[in-house]
């Protein structure tokens, strides 16, 4: 049977060091503020007093930097999105002398859409996409690992405690055919049951649909990302396991391009790659300050995304090295699950050209 999350109760679990709170600190006395002579200044000298001491504590823009479009596939996964916020919000993009600009989107069909067309530089997605899109013909690659293993979850209603209890229930997919479905269909081979007949695997669409099809008991667990967490701090749903337990080698989400882009934009992929990857240390090393960064523009509580750093954290890449047999069992997988028809040649999805990143 899978591993379950013990350490994702739904009372949230004691914290290890790394995310532990700081201690308060100590009160201390209000300084006696001493009587000071004023000074008159002229109005636009105040403006540009202002200005400068604001420009000060920001990160400066690249001036004159090269600019380029991020895209992700949704914003609402953390490991997705979390870095793209993070390397915006610390100015590590700017430090490569780039004018970036983070744009998510609405799924992979959307994004490939943009990437194609040449408005998006790097687009972020789904793992299984590129071997998806590459078979129907497009010329994408993948240039770097952005998630690793599978950082999927299973998220099952507040009353159900184990896999088991699943048996003869209804699980939520995002739609029938998507990675959501497949990994629904090999948990239910895992537990040795038939996945037509021992459970019942729905597609209803997003997040909304799922919840609101859980609280009315018409499905007992959903497929989703690290957003489990959130809902799971809400108390609408709980974290049972992460989809590695199930798939074994994996890869989560990916960094991709056209080819084209690939040929002729290759220092604008190296430098956002760096940016990226430098946002990705930062998350791995401090996931509180992580957490503050990413929760605005998430929207989640800063709670909700340390609890999605403890189940994507882990999964983290350092330098985006690309697992080709990881690749290789995937590319089975969509073939087993009639997902794709054809075999193509593995060194067909990916190029080295950017990997290891080095910060």
């Amino acid at each position: 049977m899978p591993t379950t999350f013990d350490w994702l109760a739904s009372d949230g679990g004691a914290l290890d060091h790394r995310l532990a709170s700081p201690a308060a600190a100590a009160r201390t006395a209000a300084p006696r503020i001493p009587e000071v002579r004023t000074t008159t200044i002229s109005r636009r000298r105040f403006l540009a007093t202002v200005a400068a001491v604001a420009a000060a504590g920001a990160p400066r823009p690249a001036r004159g930097g090269t600019a380029v479009k991020i895209g992700t596939a949704v914003l609402g996964d953390y490991s997705m999105a979390g870095p793209v916020i993070v390397a915006l919000e610390r100015g590590f993009f700017a430090r490569e002398g780039l004018e970036a600009e983070f744009v998510p989107f609405r799924g992979g069909p959307d994004l490939l859409k943009a990437v194609m067309g040449g408005d998006v530089l790097v687009g972020i997605t789904g793992s299984t996409d590129i071997l998806v899109f590459r078979e129907a013909g497009s010329p994408i690659k993948m240039v770097a690992t952005h998630t690793e293993g599978n950082h999927f979850t299973l998220n099952v209603a507040p009353d159900v405690s184990s896999v088991a209890g699943l048996k003869g229930k209804a699980i939520g997919v995002t739609r029938v055919g998507a990675t959501t479905w497949i990994f629904a269909r090999m948990l239910a081979k895992k537990e040795g049951w038939d996945p037509d007949k021992d459970v019942q695997i729905v597609g209803l669409g997003g997040l909304d649909a799922q919840l609101a099809a859980l609280a009315r008991r018409e499905i007992a667990a959903y497929v989703w990302g690290d957003g489990g967490a959130v809902t799971e701090l809400q108390g609408k749903s709980k974290v049972l396991l992460r989809f590695d337990a199930v798939t074994g080698k994996w890869i989560s989400q990916i960094q991709y391009a056209s080819e084209d882009v690939i040929k002729h934009q290759a220092d604008p992929i190296r430098r956002s790659l760096r940016a990226l990857f430098t946002a990705l240390k930062l998350m791995r090393e401090s996931p509180r300050d992580a957490a503050e960064i990413c929760s605005k523009k998430l929207g989640w509580p800063p709670e909700a995304v340390l609890r999605a750093h403890r189940i994507s954290g882990p999964l983290l890449p350092v330098d985006g090295r690309i697992d080709v047999a990881a690749l290789g069992v995937m590319q089975g997988t969509l073939l087993e699950y009639d997902v794709i028809k054809k075999k193509l040649p593995l060194e067909d999805h990916f190029t080295r050209e950017f990997t290891p990143v080095r910060v």
